[in-house]
Formats: C-alpha cells, structure tokens, sequence
C-alpha cells in the first residue's frame, strides 16, 4: 500500500557533534601544547604520582649544535611513546631531556669563526674560548628544545640535563677520578685513530667509513748478504699506505703460507723489474704480483720453495738504507719475523711493520717487549712529517682543506717519488676501499702513536665491586648476558662482540672544550711507577668542590695546580694535565649526575630503558657500559632498545647532494607533529624506515580513517549519561562479542608497548577500529543507534561506544598526543581535563569469552558470503543497496545455522529480511571458494520501504504513523 509521505529526519536519532573532520593539524597542535605547559600536564603526573613504580626510560643526550634532523624526531618520538605509555599502564614514568654541550663539533664552529677573522685559537685565552662554546651550545639547546616540543613530546623541559652544567662537569671529574683510584687509569703510547685536521685523537665511535682512493704500492725489501742463498733478493711488501715506509721497522710472514723464490726473464718497456731480479713471494700471490709488475708469464719463472727456516734466517734492507742524505735513518736492518695476522689473500705476502702506525704491528712487537726498538715519533699532530726526517720533513699526509673532495697531501707522492728514485718500488696503483673518517670534519684519519690516557679495560678494579666480575671488559659481558634485555635481540649480539674484542679505552683528547683529566703526574717519574699518578682523595675533594662551585674551568684558572695541590705537595714536583675527556665519558657518566644525583632520577642509578640508533652500539651503550662498569660494577640500564636509520622512499639514505632531505619541521608544518608520530608507530623501527611524499600521504590515509571512527563515536555519544549504561551481563550478544575483542586487545596493547612494539600496537588497534568496528559492528549498529527508541540495544551499544572511547583514546594517546587530545575534549571540555591525565581503564577479565567469541567467529564467515553476493546485484544494479534484498541462506553445518538464528542475521547482514535454511544450495546458488558449505540465493525483499529506517517490510503503512514500520512507529511514540 502506498504510505503518505513524511520526513521523518528529524525523529532519528543521528551523530551530533563539532569535532571535525579536517584536523588542521599544523594550525591546531600549537595551542595543545600551549595548554598543556598551561595546566602543567607533566609536573602534575609527578605530583600525584602516589606509591605507582617508577619507570625512567634515560635520554641519550643528542649534541646541541644544529637543527633537528628526521632521526632525531623518529628518536624523541619512540622515546616519548615509551615514556607516555607506560605512564598510561599505571607507571610513574619519567622523562629527563638532556644535551651533550662539550666537545669538538662545537669547539670546531667556534674556530671557524675565529679563522674567518684571522685569529688564531692559540692566542685566546682558554677560558675566554670556553665560555664562547658554552654560549654556543646554549643557543642550540634552546632551539632544538622548541623543536622538541613541538613533536608533542612529554618531559621536564623546564629542567634538562646538560652536560655542561657546573654539578655534571663536577661527577664527570668524579667518575674519571674513580677511574685514576681504582687502578684502570695508565698513560700509554700506541697507534690511535687520529684527524691531522682537527689534531686530535678519536674514538671509533666519533669515526665513520667512506669510500677512499689511496695510492697503493709494491715495494722491494733487499736480502743482505748474510741471508744465504737468498741473499741479494727481494722481499716484496704491499701497502695503500706509502706515507708509513719512512717508519717502517720490520716485515713479518705467515709460518703456514707456501713461499717461493721467482726470478724475471725478460721485462717490457717502463718496468721498474729488472732481467735477473730475484722476487720472494707467496705462492699464491706470485702471479697477481708480477702482473701488477707488467710481467707476464712468459717474463719470470719460478726457481725453488722458500721455507720458513729460510726466511727466520733473511736479513733485510730497508729500501732507503744507505740512500744519499738519508743521515742513516733507515740503514739498520730491518726486523723479519712471523706473526699471525698475514695471509696471502692478497698482497703479497709479506706485511711491513710501522708499529707506531698500526695496531696489529703494535700489540706484535708489545708483545715481544721491542716497542722502544721500532716506536718512531715521525709523523707531528698535523699529519706531517717531523721536520729534521730526511726527505720528507715537513710533507703533509693530508691537505689542509680538501679539494674536490680530495683530502690527499704531498707525503704520499715524496714517499713514491724516493722509492722509485732509490730503485725500491716494484709496482704502484691505486685502491679505492672503505676507510675511516671523521664524522665531524669528514677528513681521512691516519693511526699515529702518540701518548694518550687510556682505562684499562682487562685490569682488576680495586674497587671491591666484583658481583659482575674483576675487569671492565668481565662485568660489561656478564651485564650483557645476565642483565639486560635487548630490542631487537640482535642489540645484543652487537654489543657482545664488539667489547669481547675491543681495546682500552682512549680516554683523553688534545682539545679545551670540556671536561680536563682532573690528574696530576710526578715530574721525572716513568709511567710504570708506582708513584708516576698522584692518588690523593684530598686533592681528589677540592677539585670537585671548585667545579661544582666554578664548572670544569676551574681548572685552567692561574693558580689551579697550587690550589688543588695545597700544602699537601710540592706544586714543582707536579705536572698537571690539560687534556680533556673523551665526550663519550660525559655521556657515559650521565647516569650518575641524571639518575643517581636528580630527585627524578631513580633509587638506585639504573635506568629502565636506554634508547637510540644502532650506530650508539659503538657510541653511547658502549660508553656507557664502560663507564659503568668501572665505576658501578655493572651496567645503567635494564633494557636497551634500537632503532635503525631513516632512509628516503627509495631506500636511499639521506643527504644535501642527493636532495633528498625531509626535515622534520617541514612535515611538520604540513601535515602535523600527529602524522609524522604516527609513521614512527606504523614503521618497524628496529630496521632502517622510509620516508617521503608517497609515504606521508598512506599515513594520512590510515590518520583520515582512524579520525573518522573517532568523529562517529563522539557523534553517537553526544548526549549519552550514566542513567544509559548498561550492564554486560544484560547486553546482547554482538555487544558482548564487542567487549571480548575489547578484552583480547587489551592484552595485546600492554603487551606490545611492554616490548616497545608500537607497530603491533598501532596495528592491531587501526585494524580493529577499521575492521571489527567501521566494517563490521558499527555498520551493523547503525540502524539501531539512529532508528531505535529508548531499548535496551540502543543504550547497550551506547554503553559499549562509550567503553571503547575510553579505551581507544587511551591506548592511542601515547602515539597520536594531539588528537586523541582533542577528542577527549570534545567530550570531556574542562580547564584541567586532558586525557595525558588518565590512566587506560583496566578491562575486566570475565568480557572474555571464547565459546561466543568462535560462535560470532562462524556468523561473520557467513556474512561474508551474504556481502559478497549482494555486492554482486549492486554491481549489476539490481539493486542500490543491500536493504532491498531478503535472500535465502543455504547451511550446511547445523551448529553454524543454529547460531544464526539466534543471532538477528538480518541486522547483521543489513538486509531487510533473510531465511536461513539447511537445505542443499541450488546450482545458482553464489558461493565463496574459500568458505564452504554456504550458498546463497538472492531474493528482493517484499513489502514497502519505511520512509524512516528504509528498510522494506510488508507492515509499512499499517500503523499509526504513516509510511513506517513498527519498530520505528514504537520509536515514534
């Protein structure tokens, strides 16, 4: 029958709400965080923090010299996701930013200014210069804070740490002092990495590789006369180093590599072989050799073995004994022995020795107790030559300034020139290979012997801290092992391998920015005496005393050395030292002066999480367990946790010659602090991530989606009261299937931020809301939220929407801060209100139910078919959408039937009418390969369409308001 027609829009109950669609991010996250430092958000979750436990995840301290770059904000942000979630599962969580304010990079900018104005750092007084690099880091420390914040991370940016505070450089004087009592402490003289540019030694953390292109060359070391019957030949050595043969002291073979004695026949034009020359070389490398000699095969042929008792019988020339002007410098023979370290996979060989420019070479003739025989002092602090060295004094290793990218110096070429002049080159070439750097002037390094500080890392500590372990290097791989947990687990394997093998620990540096070696040396004492280091805790008190009052210049003040001395010592009997600390020990020392020493820091000086970049495996968790492990006995942390690095869309890493930079203020400022969090929580941070335009916009897409299902629950939520709750027991069964998926997710997001695992978090959150929710619960509750009068199913999904907003909200506040901010407080307006403020609400165990969970697990399936098939007749619009179908659904299984009948299956399938049945589908039947035993036969639904909830029903039109059905005729009244 036909039904008056009336608009019934206004009697539905639809979504009300102001919350937007747009997010106008860039605009809007500003005044969040304005309002958060407003009403305190932080200082208050201290403040009532009550008898919670504590958790501290320790801020690696980034360096204060530069604006942010995307690692830093994929750092901060995963930290600031660790920090807020477990505040959020019931924590006191702790946050302490911090810098790293001392050192070369910042020591560096301040001598460029000074190199601009034609001054030189010599001639400025060193306390003056300190405080222009304190001022310096300052001005960085404040910019990269606002940056910071502006990522939405949490903190106590009112109160940082920074390394250059006068009580830090007080405990960084005080852990290194623990390190000159308890024994580790010694001056040595060995091979360092050091930066002829920057006249410093360097750590291998403050080194990186790059691609090099070095000369490489064949030299020819003569058998003197006494060598027997192979007097006269030559041992031929390999090295892309020319520039150490000035300091050559030695050539070593390998006792199981086959040798033999190889004489030239004939030789081509431009060769520096001669018809009769006699070659001793590997076997396995005699033809590589010749050929890189321009001989060929027909040019040489090979005479006899060479034995190992052979060559432990050969005296060697070095190829510049007895050269015209050479003062004698190199006329001595030269060593020849065996040593472990040669093969012959390539070279030659045979390897020639400069100890003091190789550490290999250095521990072998350590170890044999020569080091004073074959220790040369040639090469100075800016990579040249000693001035009085014959031939070569005053030539550079390396340039000044680089050159097009080339570093190369005059030395290698004076050295190649020499050699082919004294008739002592074979063959020469060049190599390009991966070669250490400075990360920070990007210049070549060399290894150059000089005396340096070092921490023993394999001598008892006489510290009485032994539960780990006597040494550094015991207690630093028991803590790895017994101690700490690691994210990925491959953290720890790094780590493990690289202190099981590492040697000491270069602790000073030829620099004024930071923290002096707060020791005192006896005059005209040798470093092997006992009394070479003054240990007194007397002087130890006063020179902490002045720093916590003066900071670290106190020690370069006039006076210093007389004023910590006291009466105590003779001043004149004293050298003081004036190099400064690796940065790596301030860093490594924050535990002490941050967790130990702060009232936010922690009870006993371990911190829950240390988190940072895979490359801090050899910077700061390697310091840091150092650090510790001389002075606390074992490590900081409890757990550490690794992110990889950050690459562009096509797996390139990022640089300013490829263009391919995204800073993260510019995402910011186009898309929002929210969507750059949420591609951190969308990433598998353990790996190296990407980033880019393409990338942004799907994390914008999956942002959309989530915010849509928000928006719908505030609207549906709009004027929803205590008096609509209703209890689970008395929920139907869809609802109470929403709250066991409630009860499974609730578990799966504490588990996942437990572990860190922001990606399974945020994953199995969006794909419920999209999924389980949009897809599924609120499609199939739409028409009894907008359509239903006051019923026990209206307020029982109400109850539900308004038990998933607090959770939903909650469980993604520590990733998106700034919307799941705004839409707390679309619902919860108020001054103080913030849902930072909240804990997530516990969920009560009983909503789980696994017998309905399986039974609405079968009546989904079945759904699945009945979507599919009516998706087909709106394709090939039959229909325009599913409530005008009421089609028969063929079940085979009875359980999976007998659910459906009970289950309202035409709500669920959103269809006007359904008829279940058992028997057999007919041929036309639509069915789904993947789901068996189920068909389904399309049939129009019968009757009229209610003009209110549009469903077609044959009693429409038959009750007191026209054009309706009866459910809606009840809602009416």
């Amino acid at each position: 029958m036909c039904a008056e027609t009336v608009d019934y829009k206004d009697t539905l109950n639809l979504p009300k709400t102001d919350f937007p669609m747009r997010a106008g991010l860039p605009k809007r996250e500003p005044e969040w965080l304005a309002r958060w430092e407003r009403i305190g958000v932080y200082d208050k979750l201290r403040d009532t923090a009550g008898d919670r436990p504590p958790f501290t995840l320790h801020d690696g301290p980034p360096y204060a010299n530069g604006n942010l770059h995307i690692g830093h904000a994929l750092n901060k942000t995963i930290k600031d996701m660790i920090v807020r979630s477990h505040q959020m599962m019931g924590f006191e969580s702790r946050y302490i930013p911090g810098w790293d304010c001392h050192g070369l990079p910042i020591e560096w900018k301040i001598e460029e200014k000074y190199r601009e104005k034609g001054q030189d750092k010599d001639d400025v007084d060193v306390v003056d210069f300190r405080q222009e690099c304190r001022k310096f880091a300052e001005s960085w420390v404040d910019i990269q804070r606002a940056e910071f914040k502006r990522l939405g991370v949490t903190g106590n940016w009112a109160n940082p740490y920074l390394t250059m505070d006068f009580h830090a450089e007080r405990v960084i004087a005080e852990e290194f002092q623990k390190f000159l009592m308890n024994g580790t402490l010694y001056l040595g003289s060995k091979p360092v990495m050091w930066s002829p540019v920057e006249q410093t030694a360097l750590a291998e953390a403050e080194v990186e590789y790059h691609d090099k292109e070095s000369p490489t060359v064949w030299v020819k070391f003569r058998v003197a006369e006494s060598g027997g019957e192979l007097a006269g030949a030559y041992v031929v050595i390999w090295t892309t180093t020319p520039w150490t043969m000035p300091s050559n002291k030695g050539v070593v073979f390998g006792e199981k590599i086959a040798y033999g004695l190889y004489e030239v026949t004939g030789t081509p034009d431009e060769c520096w072989a001669n018809v009769g020359d006699r070659y001793i070389l590997a076997d396995e490398r005699a033809a590589d050799v010749m050929n890189r000699a321009r001989l060929d095969d027909s040019m040489y042929r090979r005479l006899s073995d060479v034995s190992i008792d052979d060559l432990w019988h050969v005296k060697l020339e070095h190829p510049l004994a007895g050269a015209e002007g050479g003062n004698g410098e190199w006329d001595d023979p030269r060593d020849f022995r065996a040593a472990d370290f040669v093969t012959d996979e390539e070279g030659t060989g045979f390897v020639h020795c400069a100890p003091s420019h190789g550490m290999e070479e250095f521990e072998l003739y350590r170890d044999l107790g020569m080091l004073e025989q074959v220790i040369t002092y040639n090469v100075m602090e800016d990579g040249s030559f000693r001035a009085d060295l014959p031939f070569f004094g005053g030539k550079h290793i390396l340039a000044a300034k680089a050159k097009k990218g080339d570093w190369e110096g005059d030395a290698n070429a004076a050295v190649i020139a020499k050699l082919i002049e004294v008739g002592g080159l074979l063959a020469r070439g060049k190599i390009k290979h991966s070669y250490p750097h400075s990360w920070r002037s990007k210049a070549p390094v060399i290894y150059r012997n000089t005396p340096q500080w070092f921490a023993a890392i394999d001598r008892p500590c006489n510290d009485g801290q032994d539960t780990y372990g006597k040494t550094i290097r015991e207690r630093a791989l028991t803590s790895i092992d017994q101690l700490v947990k690691w994210t990925p687990q491959t953290g720890r394997n790094r780590l493990y391998s690289m202190i099981e093998v590492r040697p000491d620990w270069v602790l000073s540096r030829q620099r004024a920015w930071g923290v002096p070696l707060t020791c005192f040396t006896k005059k005209d004492a040798l470093p092997t005496d006992p009394d070479f280091l003054l240990r007194d805790p007397k002087v130890n008190a006063r020179i902490l005393e002045a720093f916590e009052a003066e900071g670290a210049d106190a020690w370069y003040k006039p006076g210093a050395k007389e004023r910590f001395l006291g009466n105590d010592h003779d001043a004149d009997a004293y050298i003081q030292v004036f190099d400064i600390l690796d940065v790596w020990f301030d860093s490594g020392s924050t535990h002490a002066f941050v967790l130990r020493d702060r009232p936010d820091g922690t009870k006993d000086g371990i911190a829950d999480v240390y988190m940072e970049g895979t490359d801090q495996h050899r910077g700061w968790f390697h310091s840091s367990m150092l650090q510790a492990c001389g002075t606390i006995g074992r490590a900081p942390y409890r757990n550490v946790v690794t992110h990889g690095f950050t690459l562009d869309e096509k797996g390139n890493k990022m640089s300013k010659s490829l263009g391919n930079i995204i800073a993260p203020q510019k995402i910011v400022d186009e898309y929002g602090a929210d969507i750059l969090r949420l591609w951190v929580a969308q990433t598998d941070y353990t790996a190296d991530q990407r980033i880019g335009p393409e990338i942004l916009k799907g994390v914008s897409d999956s942002y959309r989606r989530l915010r849509n299902t928000m928006r719908y629950m505030l609207g549906s939520l709009n004027d929803f009261t205590e008096a609509d709750r209703v209890a689970p027991a008395d929920m139907p069964e869809l609802e109470r299937w929403v709250l066991h998926r409630l009860a499974e997710l609730d578990a799966t997001v504490r588990e996942g931020y437990a572990k860190f695992d922001f990606q399974g978090v945020f994953s199995a959150v969006f794909n419920f809301a999209t999924v389980d929710l949009s897809a599924f619960y609120f499609d199939i509750r739409k028409d009894a939220l907008y359509c239903d009068g006051d019923t026990p199913r209206r307020r029982a999904a109400r109850t539900v929407l308004d038990l998933l907003f607090h959770r939903l909200t909650t469980w993604l506040a520590p990733i998106l801060v700034f919307t799941m901010e705004e839409v707390w407080l679309e619902r919860f307006p108020g001054e103080d209100s913030s849902v930072h403020l909240v804990d997530m609400p516990a969920t009560p165990a009983e909503w789980r139910d696994e017998a309905l969970a399986q039974k609405w697990s079968a009546i989904r399936r079945v759904r699945r078919v009945v979507t599919a098939a009516l998706e087909v007749q709106r394709t090939d619009k039959v229909i325009g959408a599913s409530l005008e179908a009421a089609p028969t659904v063929h079940v085979e299984d009875a359980a999976t039937l007998a659910a459906l009948k009970t289950a309202s299956f035409d709500d669920i399938c959103i269809t006007s009418g359904i008829q279940l049945t058992a028997d057999p589908s007919p041929s036309e039947a639509f069915r789904l390969p993947e789901i068996e035993g189920v068909g389904v036969v399309f049939e129009k639904a019968e009757g009229d369409k209610c003009q209110r909830c549009w469903k077609i029903l044959p009693d429409v039109g038959n009750h007191a308001h026209p054009g309706v059905c009866a459910r809606c005729n009840s809602a009416l009244g």
